[in-house]
């Protein structure tokens, strides 16, 4: 079986091929395709802090060790390390040879400091004596200043010096840290760039004068590099008492992981790369040298740092599934969802619905329980402050937060002291899995018609994406609005098995990871291979993130052999080969990559047409 399975690091490095395939694409805005470029190089940065450095505590442990696509740890090392240096390569080729030239023609450039002009220069070092000299401390490499552990994914100059300091100290080399609360972009006044857009690296500044650093030495050479390091946290389920507290306890030694990736620039000279990777336990495989700036990732802010609108995507105004209501005879949400169902897709509609029904029920006097799920929701949330003006009228709310959402956890965890201060009911999720679904519950005393009694009456949201304004106008998601009470049963169901403890209850509407889906998932899937084996018409369409479940593969490869037509609509990384005679020839797999983020799952099955 794990000859069939195709690699996962490389199906991460594929997605992201695909993705600079947009920055490629001469039909797409000049800007837009900035911004898929930048996009790429902070996939890649999570790709090294969290992939790559796995397979490198591997590769230390027990390189021989074959993974799920039939190749060793060493083998798979050497695989994806050659796949990622090749993807970077095209990135710069593309950046220098495409993107530059054309932004330029665009009236947009970056200024290198061999071409400022006598103006420029004076402008460039006023610039750095106010705004930069003050915020940098070289340090000296010598027997008693060693190699400083550099901070994960800064910005660092590795500075080449002849003489003898104040002291009498003969130091050749030294370290100079960029300071991180500047911006990397700094732009020029127009009156000093001809009118145009011009902007100088941060790095460019540096470089110019850094010999002011270094008063009677003279600067051989100034060059940049970056390090990336392991970024996963580490928390033990067996020994957390207190998750929240453990967590606290990682976060600040994060950014000081193992190096795991080293940048620098392609005019460095090899006696200093091959001290840079001594210094940070790295080999040459593990060194990216590049033609250009060592962060892309930055670039992604020159969109809004210009005012170009052709250079960019029409402005998309998400469309409103109703209108809204007004004054005091605006109609409830919780009348509408009576009246029917509404299922939202976004960004073609508006997230506001949701927005809205938070906040009407957080005021509404009727209600008396909220209960949301957290996973990403930002740290200005228009979702978390609609939570806490519900507790703090006297709701009962709950919050099952996910303080394990990488790369968000200091911001959940802000997000749990401010809830538990005004009275929220705040739980972290379950130990060893982490609470990644997506669900609202509000529970509402209505009246009866006609005998006026009461009944408490559940309304629930159910989402692919998280509860996050921002990405809900970059992510293509759906959310169902309803009052269904076979729904809202399930969904208070999964409410008490997330919140409190026993064994599973059992839900009607709703599959529910790790319990019943991929048993459900199994189900279908042989059920349109029986069909398939007795004759009949069968068909299989799923549209999904990524596809790495081995029992689904195996599923879907045997529905295959049976003859099920089956489409698979996968973004990211898909394990599962298609097109493999007596295989997988009646599998057909594609990726859509485009100006929004595919982000929603839906899976069909004919089921005898039903």
């Amino acid at each position: 079986m794990s000859l069939l399975l195709l690699n996962r690091e490389i199906g991460i490095l594929e997605f992201n091929s695909r993705v600079l395939a947009q920055a490629e694409d001469p039909k797409i805005p000049l800007l837009e395709r900035i911004r898929f470029l930048s996009i790429v190089s902070s996939n890649l940065d999570e790709f090294f802090e969290i992939r790559m450095a796995g397979i490198k505590e591997q590769l230390s442990d027990n390189p021989s060790k074959e993974g799920s696509d039939g190749r060793t740890i060493a083998q798979s090392y050497d695989l994806v390390s050659h796949h990622a240096h090749a993807l970077v390569d095209r990135q710069y080729q593309l950046y220098q040879q495409v993107l530059i030239p054309q932004l330029r023609k665009a009236g947009i450039q970056f200024l290198l400091p061999d071409y400022w002009n006598g103006e420029q220069r004076v402008w460039a070092e006023d610039f750095f004596k106010e705004e930069l000299f003050p915020l940098l401390t070289p340090i000296a490499l010598d027997p008693v200043h060693p190699f400083p552990r550099v901070i994960n994914k800064s910005l660092n100059f590795i500075v080449q010096l002849e003489g003898k300091d104040a002291f009498g100290r003969k130091a050749n080399l030294a370290v100079v840290q960029a300071p991180r609360s500047l911006p990397r972009l700094i732009k020029i006044p127009h009156r000093l760039a001809g009118n145009q857009d011009t902007f100088v690296f941060l790095s460019s500044f540096i470089q110019a004068f850094v010999s002011q650093l270094f008063p009677g030495m003279a600067v051989m050479g100034c060059y940049p590099f970056r390090v990336t390091r392991n970024s996963d946290l580490f928390v033990s389920d067996d020994d957390i008492t207190d998750l929240r507290q453990a967590l606290q306890g990682e976060l600040p030694t994060r950014h000081l992981g193992d190096a795991v990736r080293l940048e620098v620039n392609v005019n460095i000279p090899e006696a200093l790369l091959q001290r840079l990777c001594k210094e940070n336990n790295l080999d040459m495989r593990d060194c990216y040298r590049v033609n250009g700036p060592v962060n892309l990732v930055r670039l992604a802010q020159l969109p809004d740092l210009v005012d170009l609108p052709k250079l960019v995507f029409k402005p998309h105004a998400p469309a409103m599934p109703f209108k809204r209501g007004a004054g005091t005879g605006a109609v409830s949400f919780f009348e509408r969802m009576k009246h029917s169902d509404l299922l939202l897709h976004h960004p073609y509609e508006s997230f506001e619905p949701v927005l809205d029904l938070l906040r009407e029920a957080s005021r509404d006097p009727q209600v008396l329980a909220i209960k949301q799920t957290v996973y990403r929701t930002g740290d200005k949330s228009p979702v978390m402050e609609a939570l806490i003006e519900a507790a703090q009228n006297g709701k009962e709310v709950t919050v099952v937060l996910e303080l394990l959402a990488r790369f968000d956890e200091q911001t959940n965890i802000n997000w749990a002291a401010r809830l538990e201060e005004v009275g929220a009911h705040v739980v972290y999720g379950v130990v060893g899995h982490k609470c990644h679904a997506k669900l609202l519950l509000i529970v509402r005393k209505e009246k009866i018609h006609k005998s006026g009694k009461t009944s408490l009456v559940r309304y629930a949201h159910l989402g692919t994406g998280n509860y996050h304004p921002r990405t809900a106008k970059l992510y293509t998601d759906f959310g169902l609005m309803t009052c269904d009470p076979l729904i809202t049963k399930d969904v208070h169901q999964v409410f008490q098995q997330l919140t409190g403890t026993g064994m599973q209850l059992e839900t009607r509407e709703l599959w529910e990871a790790p319990f019943t889906m991929l048993e459900q998932l199994v189900h279908h899937i042989r059920a349109e291979t029986k069909a398939a084996k007795q004759g009949k018409k069968a068909r299989i369409i799923g549209k999904m993130n990524a596809l790495l479940e081995k029992t689904i593969i195996e599923e879907l490869y045997k529905a295959s052999q049976a003859g099920v037509k089956i489409d698979l609509i996968v973004r990211g990384v898909c394990a599962l080969q298609p097109g493999v005679k007596g295989l997988s020839e009646n599998i057909k797999v594609r990726s859509i990559v485009g100006r929004f983020l595919e982000h929603h799952r839906i899976y069909y099955f004919y089921h005898g047409g039903s």
